[in-house]
């Protein structure tokens, strides 16, 4: 069984590659990106159509509802359950994404600690504890669902859901990463947006608002969050996106900055007018690779 990761910023061209290398490696693959789970969030995730996937085996896409509270310790249950099941029927495995943490807890040595209730905040009332939240970060919690602000305070407060080794893999892997001149990327992502646009991103999460969907994914997910923004009329559709460029090339520094700091990859530079030159690097680095 050989375990093969493709990292890289968004829109660099992970999903092709992986295909790609699936194909030749007769190998599956396994979704590393955390807003992918999702259904329903298609465009403005840029996730693989079915028409793309060559007929190649994908699994951890479209896995739970936009409103579930899916999160990378669930992401690691599921994906580990997966691996071993792969391992028992000799299958390759190609794990694609650009969700570092969630890789990260996949292969790794991460262990999460146990939840344990308390509700130390006697003196507080529901609508108090949840402007504690909101002072750190947007939630979707229910102001009279007590036990579920309560724990979500604690974990704002403590700050220790996950203690890990991380130099200590829990499998055998190599990891490729795509990489280019950080302008031509930045171009990319702008006519990538353009393109979803083009395509219905507006529709796709106009329906999601409709329905009445405010999770913490759509209020967080870049292409949701700032298009929530624009049908609460709060900002103009144009702001929107040129908000959704900005943070699309902000999230790809920090993209960048993490699978460098901690994690061990290959480093490919993408030759986007003969992208067959890319897959080619990718095979050479394969072959040489001792398990």
């Amino acid at each position: 069984m050989k375990i093969i990761v493709i990292v890289g910023p968004t829109g660099i061209g992970k999903t092709k590659l992986s295909v790609a290398l699936a194909k030749y490696l007769n190998a599956v693959i396994i979704n590393g990106d955390g807003m992918q789970v999702y259904k329903g969030l298609n465009i403005g995730t840029a996730k693989i159509k079915e028409e793309e996937k060559m007929g190649v085996e994908h699994y951890l896409f479209d896995i739970c509802s936009v409103n579930d509270d899916y999160n990378v310790y669930k992401y690691q249950q599921d994906g580990r359950k997966l691996l071993q099941e792969l391992k028992e029927k000799n299958r390759n495995v190609i794990i694609v994404g650009g969700s570092g943490l969630y890789i990260k807890s996949l292969l790794y040595d991460y262990r999460f600690q146990e939840e344990k209730f308390k509700d130390d905040y006697e003196t507080l009332t529901n609508e108090e504890i949840l402007l504690k939240i909101k002072d750190f970060k947007e939630t979707d919690i229910h102001v009279n669902n007590r036990k579920r602000l309560v724990r979500e305070l604690n974990k704002i407060k403590n700050n220790n859901d996950v203690i890990s080794n991380i130099n200590k893999k829990m499998y055998d892997f190599i990891t490729l990463g795509l990489t280019c001149d950080r302008d031509k990327l930045y171009e990319i992502v702008d006519k990538r947006v353009d393109l979803m646009i083009k395509e219905g991103l507006i529709s796709e999460v106009k329906n999601l608002y409709d329905q009445g969907f405010r999770s913490k994914a759509l209020l967080t997910g870049i292409g949701y969050k700032e298009l929530y923004e624009y049908f609460d009329q709060k900002i103009m559709l144009e702001e929107a996106i040129s908000l959704i460029k900005k943070n699309t090339r902000h999230f790809i520094k920090r993209q960048y900055t993490f699978f460098k700091r901690q994690m061990d990859v290959n480093w490919l530079e993408v030759d986007f007018n003969n992208f067959d030159n890319t897959i080619k690097k990718a095979i050479e680095v394969i072959e040489n690779w001792k398990e």
